[in-house]
């Protein structure tokens, strides 16, 4: 992402913060603001879903495990 788009959606998040959070705020703090708030985002962004990828490999395996448990008791050898 060039530095030009960064600023731009940097303002624009900022904008909208600082007016939801009821902030008045110069022009650079307001792109400031909005800069960091995309990065700060971003990474929890990420470690959210990096967490829920993991979960959900774990559920899978579960899940998986279950209907293989299933399928051996339903098809598997009749002792």
């Amino acid at each position: 992402m060039s530095v030009l788009v960064l600023l731009i959606v940097g303002a624009a998040a900022g904008f909208l913060a600082t007016r939801m959070m009821d902030i008045e705020a110069s022009v650079p703090v307001t792109i400031a603001i909005g800069v960091i708030g995309a990065l700060v985002g971003g990474l929890i962004l990420r470690m959210l879903l990096a967490a829920f990828g993991m979960l959900s490999g774990f559920l899978g395996a579960v899940l998986g495990a279950l209907l293989l448990i299933w399928l051996f008791q339903k098809y598997g050898s009749k002792s």
